[in-house]
């Protein structure tokens, strides 16, 4: 198959590449990609948000499929134009895409299907906002409504945090029209995991679980980032749990969100809250809450999920692009797997880009890029976070370990990674 991957992290690269190690051999593209994606397909110079431009671009090259990675170019409405031109494309119109877009439009769905999730309520008004947060409780959540680069989220510890966070929205926009409406949320408390699911329009497939590090430091200190590592599977979800993920979480936003009209096709992203057995649960009253819904393949689960799968991953795309996905097509290998972010200096803050980069010739791991650009012949840093090194193994142990060989190799001037990766795993065991 001729096949399109749309965006330039490491998420695309982990799509490219499992793509790549299908049985039947595709030709791959990446726009605009990075210098990991161009040793396995060819770059299309392109940004993954130029709607007109990637449009342009399949309808002189029509690929079989176009897989999109990021969530900015589904809510642009990339998926609808393609599909009016006649292109199979793997990610939700930009009707689904609101899943994510929307945290309002999301906890709508919820409500309606009857899908637990904390309460909340949506402000304009910074004074009424700020009124309504002594029924919540502290800590409370503050939520800027639509996409901020994952910095629309504040967990406020006292009523000055949650005061701050709201003016910041709503008065200094900090966030622009992402952050024209903030939602004041129930705090969750618990442990928090990723089910990525496979959603053809009317069925869905769960992926393995996930669990993701969004702190910068070990120990989950320091600021929130875009995630420093992640690995597969969680043990906080029990395989008895996953049937009640799949019929009372996903399945239901499926059913509504056909109810409004919207055919929901790609991923399916729920990120997870659950409470401990015995502890105190949701004003929902279940142990298993929805935090948040994303549109597409999470950043970095991608990285450790997709090595566990096996089967035709072009044909899993396609057929739930097609709206024809068959639960025996995924095929989940035994193995674990664990990714470590290798990051820039200064991450999530300020960094310098177009450091050179070595250690990535003959790695012992699989090493995805994030980050990273060919300068001369050379690859060089490009981002905050630049490497994605991810090992496998019979126990996660095993896949730990074999992602800090692989990162162990790596150097370039100022990196910095977390040594820590999956210790609640550990910690549970």
């Amino acid at each position: 198959m001729k096949i399109l991957v749309v965006g330039s992290g490491g998420r695309e690269h982990a799509i490219a590449w499992r793509l790549s190690r299908d049985a039947e051999k595709h030709v791959l593209y990446c726009a605009p990609g990075n210098a990991g994606t161009a040793a396995i397909a060819s770059n299309v110079p392109v940004a993954a948000g130029d709607v007109g431009g990637i449009v342009a671009w399949a309808k002189e090259n029509n690929p079989d499929l176009v897989v999109i990675g990021p969530e900015d170019p589904l809510v642009k409405g990339l998926a609808d134009a393609l599909q009016e031109n006649g292109i199979a494309v793997f990610g939700p119109v930009a009707a689904g895409a609101r899943m994510e877009g929307s945290k309002r439009f999301a906890k709508e769905v919820m409500r309606a299907a009857g899908v637990p999730t904390g309460r909340a309520e949506v402000f304009d008004d910074p004074a009424k906002a700020k009124a309504a947060l002594a029924a919540y409780g502290l800590p409370v959540v503050i939520k800027a409504d639509g996409l901020a680069a994952g910095k629309g989220v504040v967990v406020a510890e006292t009523a000055a945090q949650a005061e701050s966070a709201i003016d910041d929205m709503l008065i200094a926009n900090k966030f622009g029209q992402a952050g024209a409406e903030v939602l004041v949320e129930e705090f969750l408390d618990g442990e928090e995991c990723s089910i990525l699911a496979l959603v053809d329009g009317e069925k869905a497939v769960l992926l393995p679980s996930s669990q993701d590090h969004k702190r910068a430091f070990d120990g989950d200190k320091g600021p929130n980032t875009g995630g420093m590592g992640a690995y597969s599977p969680a043990p906080v979800v029990t395989d008895r749990m996953l049937p009640e993920i799949r019929e009372k979480i996903v399945m239901p936003v499926v059913r509504e969100l056909g109810r409004r009209g919207i055919v929901y096709r790609g991923i399916l992203y729920a990120g997870l809250m659950i409470t401990p057995e015995g502890g105190k649960t949701a004003l929902s009253g279940s142990r298993i809450n929805v935090v948040e819904f994303n549109a597409r393949f999470g950043d970095p689960e991608t990285e450790a999920v997709l090595p566990r799968l096996g089967g035709n991953f072009a044909r899993i795309l396609l057929d739930t692009a097609n709206g024809r996905l068959r639960e025996e097509e995924v095929v989940v290998l035994p193995e674990a797997a664990a990714t470590v972010i290798v990051a820039s200096g200064g991450y999530p803050g300020a960094y310098e880009k177009g450091k050179k980069i070595s250690g990535l010739e003959g790695n012992p791991a699989t090493v995805f890029h994030c980050g990273t650009r060919l300068e001369n012949g050379e690859v060089v840093t490009a981002g905050g976070r630049v490497l994605s090194v991810t090992g496998t193994g019979a126990t996660l142990r095993d896949a730990v370990d074999a992602a800090y060989a692989g990162a162990g190799k790596i150097s370039f001037e100022g990196m910095f990674f977390r040594k820590d990766i999956a210790h609640r795993a550990f910690g549970r065991a």
